[in-house]
């Protein structure tokens, strides 16, 4: 039996995987299609390793100003007005653009499930509901969002390792030799991406009142978790698919459909109707355990930006703010939003690789007397390299992006 803290300790890493393993999950294999297998794991780990430190320092900062800091406060008091700016923008951009991917993935998902539960439903209704119901879960706080999480993850866990081990024993080793290590930056903004949960690291620091260890631990722990699940899907959809072909990996890159061809194609590749069913609710269960996650940080940040408070009329705010302007692109302008997410791997780059190392350096060797308790190691050196990292992801973001 897990006594209390143990069990809220395993709701902190379960946030922080549900965080990471979200609607970008089907995107990875076909993101680092052209480099292959073999040569994306190096990326993997790079990029794994980079948004873990990058954790740690947003952690670091965190821990010096007060409980309910968000980084809106953090970056005003470390690098000034500049700094702030730069985070509300990024931010709003970055969450605005993947909860409207949400809402629009949620809502043709209940919109399929109920037409086959024999109830036809306007899209526009669907994603209401979807919306409806894990906003209300949002706003009960989160504790309600680590109970929910931790029902969703377990189903998510489940399905997954069924689809691992389903498709583990068709993998071909010669697919997975293939690959050009000349494309291997094309799935860099992706990959940091799909490693991003530095956003709910200050909502942890409240949930766990300040107890650095579980703190610690949980992020570990909980980024591991993500570079595991990766390793072995990627291992088993590029086992299996081909990369090219006009119905392979490369192929699909360049498709405006490319999650309902890649399950298509997955289904075809093993012949079993089961899977494309499991596959569709593994889907699903990302978009929503994302959609909690993002909607915390989103609201968290808003309260701490807007120096309000989450309940009463300052909750009225703070959840208006942060529901509204995505459900509302979707509803009437539902390709803006969605195209903006090409830009997502940038604002990543910006808030969580680039700013937590300004913030450090910042902090540690010029505001000394603010900068007491926990520090990353690795010194100058480390901050360094993390912020030529983060200036060579959002080029290459730019790059991919105008292309």
């Amino acid at each position: 039996m897990f006594n209390k803290v143990d069990t809220k300790l395993i709701g902190g890493i379960l946030l922080i995987v549900g965080t990471s393993i979200g609607g970008g999950m089907l995107a990875l294999p076909i993101a680092t299609a052209e480099a292959g297998f073999t040569n994306s794991l190096v990326l993997m780990l790079l990029c794994w390793f980079i948004m873990t430190a990058c954790a740690f320092l947003i952690l670091e900062v965190n821990l010096w100003l007060p409980a309910n800091t968000n980084i809106i406060s953090t970056s005003r008091i470390l690098l000034g007005r500049w700094g702030e700016g730069v985070a509300w923008i990024s931010y709003l951009l970055l969450f605005y653009s993947v909860l409207a991917a949400y809402m629009a993935g949620g809502g043709d998902f209940l919109s399929g499930l109920l037409i086959n539960l024999g109830f036809k439903i306007p899209n526009w209704v669907a994603i209401f509901l979807f919306v409806a119901i894990l906003s209300y879960v949002v706003y009960r706080g989160i504790h309600y969002v680590d109970y929910v999480n931790r029902g969703l993850m377990f189903s998510k866990f489940s399905i997954y390792i069924l689809l691992v081990f389903l498709i583990i024993p068709s993998i071909s080793i010669t697919k997975l030799k293939d690959g050009n290590i000349a494309y291997l930056s094309s799935g860099a903004t992706v990959m940091i991406t799909a490693f991003t949960f530095a956003n709910i690291i200050p909502s942890l620091r409240t949930y766990f009142k300040e107890d650095i260890a579980k703190l610690r631990k949980a992020i570990l722990v909980g980024s591991l978790i993500p570079l595991l699940c990766y390793l072995l899907w990627d291992l088993s959809i590029m086992g299996i698919l081909p990369r090219e072909g006009n119905h392979g990996l490369i192929s699909m890159l360049h498709s405006k459909h490319s999650t309902s061809e890649f399950v298509m194609q997955l289904s075809k590749a093993l012949n079993n109707p089961f899977i494309t069913f499991m596959t569709k609710i593994f889907t699903s269960i990302c978009l929503a355990t994302s959609f909690l996650a993002s909607g915390l940080s989103l609201s968290d940040f808003l309260a701490d930006g807007l120096r309000t408070s989450k309940r009463g009329k300052g909750g009225i705010i703070v959840y208006s703010a942060s529901f509204l302007p995505p459900l509302t692109v979707v509803l009437f302008y539902p390709g803006a939003f969605i195209g903006a997410l090409s830009y997502a791997g940038i604002y990543c780059a910006i808030l969580f690789i680039l700013l937590p190392s300004l913030m450090a350096w910042r902090g540690r060797y010029r505001k000394k007397p603010l900068a007491q308790g926990f520090r990353v190691k690795g010194g100058k050196p480390l901050l360094l390299a993390l912020g030529v990292a983060g200036l060579w992801f959002i080029s290459n973001g730019v790059q991919i992006a105008l292309t």
